[in-house]
């Protein structure tokens, strides 16, 4: 019989641990590097270091030295060089005077920027033409009063300067501001930056807020008259030429059909005639309007003839939006120059509110569809993408320049949904105002914004 005995006194190896415990045993090794991969390793991480420092001494150069400064340090180091070489003594003096401009600057960037700044607008939403007036307010946080400086407020692509005075610990300043709106558009108003530096713009330092606030400067719209941009006179809809069983609008009587329902039946005709009769009524239409904007700049002969249809588009759609209308306001979509333009696609504008459809408005931009710089569909695909998804339309009005031709705007018409009205709105500034109708479509030509009430008021569109 054996005895366990060396079993139980046996000490444990490793493979004894590992199939009783079933763990993963994992064994970390040391391995000693010689002297050579030492050193090369510490060359490597100072080599790295090295490259974050000149990387950051150059940031700190660029931010903090102007052309002017560069031009100075340039000077200093030709004056030496051609005073050492050539022994000339006009570069020793050159070299010396540009020198002594650096030092002098130098003590207007000492001590730190502490400032609370503070841009109020009073308004985000403005119309082309009008002022945004603003106030900065600048609050020296420190204990040490702080140097003149000057806060950059980049508006647009235009800068806005303020200049901040010698600011005690605590000490506040306001300044008022004024941003022009002169025309429609979006307007970033920010980051600003407070910059510092001595009076000959050597050197400066700067502080900058990531704070942005965006500005809609919506279109100029004028009012319309009631019912006008839609054309709808009851609140119900419009009745067409299409004949139907049961509606608001009645039409007429006609002998009854199986299948015709009793309650339609007209009794005093039906005493009348012998024959069972029954009212027959014209389809009453939604009043859904649709303004279709142009983007093709070809079709403008210049910028203020393209913002006199973009008031005009705005125009007609913020009167059926107020009015309750169901309203879509297309315009021409980019084109991905990838696929030649294979793919064609338009863009609606939100309609929720007047204020949301004048901020879409707002960043509309033009483009060409000939080919030259950004591409957009011409309105004729508009029109046809519009028929294809929008069936139930009672109005369209097709809004462009002087430059497309009549034809253009006929086959427009052609292309969307048969029995609604379509209405072509040709800006042409100086131009006498008219209306001319065809078969397809009814023409009116505007010389200004201000024309467009007086044609729908006189009943042009019809």
């Amino acid at each position: 019989m054996t005895e366990p005995t060396d079993l139980l006194h046996k000490p444990a190896t490793a493979d004894t641990l590992t199939s009783t415990r079933g763990a993963t045993v994992t064994r970390l090794s040391r391995t000693r590097r010689g002297p050579v991969a030492e050193g090369a390793a510490r060359l490597r991480r100072g080599a790295r270091w090295a490259g974050g420092a000149v990387l950051r001494a150059v940031e700190w150069v660029r931010e903090t030295v102007s052309p002017a400064g560069m031009l100075l340090a340039g000077l200093v180091v030709a004056g030496i060089a051609c005073g050492a070489v050539f022994g000339w003594f006009e570069a020793w003096v050159v070299a010396v005077m540009a020198a002594t401009l650096l030092v002098v600057c130098v003590p207007f960037l000492l001590g730190a920027h502490d400032y609370r700044v503070k841009l109020e607008l009073d308004r985000d939403r403005v119309v082309a033409g009008s002022e945004i007036h603003g106030t900065l307010d600048l609050v020296n946080s420190g204990s040490r009063p702080s140097l003149p400086g000057v806060v950059d407020i980049p508006v647009g692509k235009g800068l806005v300067e303020a200049h901040i005075p010698l600011l005690r610990g605590g000490g506040h300043h306001r300044e008022e501001l004024v941003i022009a709106a002169q025309r429609r558009g979006i307007i970033d108003v920010g980051p600003m930056t407070v910059s510092r530096g001595d009076p000959l713009r050597v050197l400066r330092r700067e502080m900058s807020w990531p704070e942005v606030q965006r500005v809609h400067v919506h279109p100029v719209t004028v009012a319309l008259p009631p019912s006008s941009a839609g054309l709808i006179r009851d609140l119900e809809g419009a009745p067409s030429n299409q004949l139907v069983d049961a509606d608001l609008s009645f039409h007429a009587v006609r002998e009854y059909v199986v299948g015709d329902s009793q309650r339609h039946v007209h009794w005093k005709s039906t005493a009348r005639t012998g024959k069972l009769m029954v009212r027959q009524y014209e389809e009453s239409r939604h009043a859904r309007i649709a303004v279709l904007l142009d983007l093709d700049l070809d079709g403008y002969s210049s910028d203020d003839e393209f913002e006199t249809a973009v008031s005009a588009a705005a125009s007609l759609g913020v009167q059926g939006v107020h009015e309750g209308r169901d309203v879509l306001v297309g315009v021409s979509a980019w084109l991905d120059t990838a696929d030649r333009g294979a793919v064609q696609s338009m863009r609606s504008l939100p309609t929720v509110t007047p204020r949301v459809l004048l901020d879409g408005m707002s960043g509309l931009e033009g483009g060409s569809a000939a080919g030259t710089g950004a591409r957009v569909i011409r309105l004729e695909s508009v029109a046809a993408l519009v028929a294809q998804s929008f069936g139930d339309l009672s109005i369209a009005f097709l809004v462009t320049g002087s430059q497309v031709p009549l034809q253009r705007l006929r086959r427009a018409a052609i292309t969307l949904p048969p029995g609604i009205t379509v209405v072509a709105v040709r800006c042409e500034p100086g131009a006498e105002p008219g209306a001319r109708r065809s078969r397809e479509l009814t023409v009116l030509t505007l010389g200004e914004l201000g024309d467009l009430p007086q044609l729908l008021a006189r009943g042009a569109v019809r």
